[in-house]
């Protein structure tokens, strides 16, 4: 019978020690998979197959799931106007559920005895991937070597040279991860209350001076055009995007929240594109939606946003706040024009044949073509009528 281990790979030190350790420690036959969510290029994936397979892999897999991550969430994110504690647009915690099931559904495939990850005991990686594989596959094993031997670095490296393998496993003075939903930073300021992150710690370094404007074209919700050119993909618009607005060296910031573990924390992250599609599709929304539509929306995008932190994505409620959320996008439909320059960016305005400003109606502190004085006269009475009967039955003096 075979002894199949699927392992989460990156080609970092800690997976890089899992290979060598359910290989050798545990006799398993190792089946690396790195899945891309975004943020790798083809060479960055040949890099990595390189090193699974030096590293004695029985197989390596790379399970592209770009598309399938932005159709089944990042839509929604949008759709959502999600932002984590009105900062920070999910940039990792989205990517590592779809990391997870996808991996989930390779074990599977293969008949896989074992799935592994090498994440610590620390952070809320450990939660998503576990919960993730114990829904997907709950017959699997789950083996997690970094978190259950408590290593330390040092260790990892040790082990790694007593069985042969040599590398740079100098510790880089900020941790990167890069996805199509924005790039996470961490280093020694992000585990301190007061100390943000130095220039040259985030990846994109400011290198437009001139501001200048771009436009987005929006259709039902997802972005379809960039400065008036149009992709069938909405993929290819968030990188048009991000390649255009990321030189300016905006989208910057530090999130601070609760951990699924229940403490809080610190990351970094710098998400141009994200913040700035959130930052336009939301502007559309308030001249095309209604005050209720907008109410609720803001409602259930925080708990989708909540929810798909801790990892609860594949719970039925998240279907039902999807459906609810794609029915909102009907007429989100427009163009939004932003305003760019270093570190900062503004939304001009937009156009939309579905504009609720039309002055068909009235302007706002102006004029109204729609309703007479007499009608808000009637309106205003009635709308105060039963705060004016409570403070008379309390006899309050006002």
């Amino acid at each position: 019978m075979s002894n199949k281990v699927v392992l989460a790979f990156s080609g970092g030190l800690d997976t890089s020690y899992c290979v060598k350790y359910l290989k050798e420690t545990l006799n398993y036959e190792v089946y690396s998979v790195i899945v891309n969510t975004g943020g790798f290029s083809a060479e960055e994936l040949k890099e990595i197959e390189r090193k699974a397979y030096a590293l004695g892999v029985k197989e390596h897999h790379c399970a592209e799931e770009l598309n399938n991550y932005y159709q089944n969430c990042i839509k929604y994110l949008i759709f959502g106007n999600v932002l984590k504690n009105n900062t920070y647009p999910l940039s990792v915690s989205a990517e590592r559920v779809f990391q997870a099931m996808a991996i989930g559904k390779f074990a599977k495939k293969i008949g896989a005895q074992a799935v592994a990850h090498g994440s610590t005991g620390a952070g809320n990686d450990q939660v998503r991937f576990d919960l993730v594989f114990n829904i997907i596959c709950p017959e699997v094993k789950i083996i997690t070597p970094i978190r259950d031997e408590k290593l330390s670095r040092e260790e990892e490296i040790e082990f790694l040279k007593k069985h042969g393998v040599e590398g740079n496993w100098e510790k880089a003075l900020y941790s990167i991860n890069k996805g199509i939903w924005g790039t996470s930073v961490g280093g020694k300021e992000t585990l301190t209350s007061d100390k943000y992150l130095p220039e040259a710690a985030f990846p994109t370094q400011l290198s437009k001076h001139n501001p200048e404007e771009l436009e987005i074209e929006f259709k039902n919700g997802e972005p379809v055009g960039v400065n008036g050119q149009s992709f069938a993909n909405p993929v290819d618009a968030i990188n048009k995007i991000q390649e255009i607005a990321g030189p300016f060296a905006i989208g910057r910031d530090i999130h601070v929240g609760d951990t699924i573990i229940g403490i809080k924390g610190r990351v970094g992250f710098e998400a141009a594109a994200p913040m700035v599609i959130l930052k336009a599709h939301h502007a559309l929304e308030k001249h095309v939606l209604s005050k209720w539509q907008l109410y609720w929306k803001d409602m259930l995008g925080t708990w989708y946003g909540n929810l798909l932190h801790e990892g609860q994505f594949l719970d039925p409620v998240m279907r039902n706040i999807e459906a609810f959320l794609l029915d909102t996008q009907k007429n989100v439909s427009g163009k939004v024009t932003v305003y760019l320059a270093p570190y900062n960016f503004h939304i001009v305005g937009i156009s939309s044949p579905f504009d609720m400003m039309s002055s068909e109606f009235g302007k706002y502190g102006e004029m109204n073509n729609a309703w007479s004085g007499e009608d808000v006269k009637g309106f205003s009475k009635i709308l105060g009528n039963q705060a004016m009967i409570w403070h008379k039955v309390n006899k309050t003096d006002l």
